[in-house]
């Protein structure tokens, strides 16, 4: 699949520099700016629509109208569509070839909920192409990925969202966390523990037909060409379900082809307010050590053996030194949620509680009234949508920027790197390199697969 539909760099460049000559800065963007008249609400599109992709478009139909929608599964793309249409009385585009999409002067706005290894080209041929951009966790598939989205972003002045909506959403339960720790309600943080859960492994899964509607190779995209695989045990879900075991559907996750399993699943929700309460948004670790850990199936120089298995780790416990002699650990065990130690207390908090001495102690010594406030910035948006909607009329960046985002990915990435090489990783936050370890260094990038480079 060829890519010279769309801009580079320097075709993006020379339209804003005639587009402000004119007064203007792209036509796809001048709504988005000041949106007109009151009654005008943002025009989006959304890339990716199974599982995800459909949550995040149907909490934001209350803030925007849908125009388009693209899917490499025409099951799932059909489907998406009859419910969107049955959602706001219009029915959208539908779309296998995202592209189309970006061609498009009416489109204010792109959601990708695609699988992680397609989020880094779509998303930077959509600002390139005008669009401000909102893109599912975990934003990026390795750590310079995440350099090549801030390089972007800052060229073309574009609005970016990262999925990370614990930071706005959750009853504020994770603001409420935050605040507490800025009043030194448990004193100095020593230690702070984000558990994510375990994941399974997988039997053997055979080489299987694709199913129909799904275009293979593009929904591989910048991912090496492989075979299909499936088991024919099936989970309900779109066309009638999906395999239980597969190396597509929601199974991506569990293959570091794709994705990062849960490191950078449900890692990239609780390191990433784990490191806003440190305030570490700006840095990053010094070290990343697996203290024990279990990988599916057998490694060679930090790469699977074999293709026919789930490969991402299962079981873990990752230590992190952080700034401030602060420990992380990030482990499989225990509660999903995040417990933070001090000097002086210790609490925990997930999406469904806040729970521990300091919290009971509210009762009686309340945080100020705009504690959560300062924490967010502002009143806190009426949800993660409408966060970014508030940043394409102001043009500043949301609660969830590239930047923050991609420093504490990078300790997700390197947790993984880490388990896949079996050993302790040391971490230059300046330069964001792995000091002293060249072949670590190599897992820090990944070579797009011919036909579907990223062009800057």
């Amino acid at each position: 699949m060829a890519t010279s539909q769309q801009p580079t760099r320097r075709q993006f460049l020379q339209g804003i520099a005639a587009a402000g000559a004119a007064g203007i800065l792209l036509p796809s963007a001048n709504r988005a700016f000041g949106f007109q008249a009151a009654s005008e609400r943002p025009v989006f599109a959304t890339i990716g629509l199974r599982n995800q992709g459909w949550a995040i478009t149907s909490k934001s139909f209350g803030f925007a109208d849908f125009a388009a929608l693209a899917d490499v599964d025409a099951n799932v793309l059909a489907e998406n569509v009859a419910k969107v249409e049955k959602q706001q009385g219009k029915k959208p585009d539908a779309y296998k070839d995202y592209r189309k999409i970006l061609e498009r002067k009416d489109i204010d706005a792109v959601m990708i909920a695609t699988p992680d290894h397609w989020h880094t080209k779509i998303a930077i041929e959509a600002m390139y192409a005008g669009k401000d951009v909102y893109c599912e966790k975990p934003l990026t598939l390795t750590i310079n990925e995440g350099k090549l989205i801030e390089k972007v972003v800052k060229e073309t002045g574009r609005v970016f969202q990262v999925g990370t909506m614990q930071r706005t959403e959750a009853d504020q339960r994770f603001l409420q966390a935050i605040a507490l720790i800025r009043h030194g309600r448990i004193g100095t943080v020593k230690k702070v523990t984000c558990g994510i859960n375990s994941m399974e492994a997988s039997p053997v899964i055979p080489v299987a037909p694709v199913p129909e509607g799904i275009d293979w190779d593009f929904w591989l995209g910048p991912a090496a060409r492989v075979p299909y695989r499936a088991l024919p045990e099936l989970r309900q879900g779109y066309g009638g379900g999906v395999p239980l075991y597969s190396n597509c559907h929601y199974s991506f996750r569990n293959w570091h082809e794709y994705s990062g399993g849960k490191l950078t699943d449900w890692g990239a929700h609780h390191v990433d307010i784990a490191c806003w309460a440190l305030g570490a948004t700006d840095t990053g670790p010094s070290k990343v050590t697996p203290v024990n850990y279990k990988l599916p199936v057998e490694y060679k120089d930090g790469n699977p053996v074999v293709d026919d298995q789930y490969n991402a780790a299962t079981d873990f416990t990752i230590r992190v030194q952080m700034p401030n002699d602060v420990e992380m650990i990030i482990t499989s065990e225990g509660d999903n949620g995040i417990l933070f130690e001090g000097t002086e207390g210790r609490f925990f908090v997930n999406r469904g509680k806040i729970a521990g001495k300091p919290v009971e102690e509210l009762k009686d010594k309340p945080l100020p009234e705009d504690a959560i406030e300062k924490v967010y910035g502002g009143k806190v948006s009426a949800n993660h949508t409408a966060n970014f909607i508030e940043g394409m009329k102001s043009r500043k960046q949301p609660i969830s920027d590239v930047w923050s985002h991609n420093r504490m990915l990078e300790i997700c990435h390197l947790s993984n790197i880490a388990m896949r090489l079996g050993r302790e990783l040391k971490w230059d936050p300046a330069k964001r390199e792995i000091i002293g370890d060249t072949q670590a260094n190599s897992f820090l990038a990944r070579e797009n697969r011919k036909g579907f480079e990223i062009n800057l």
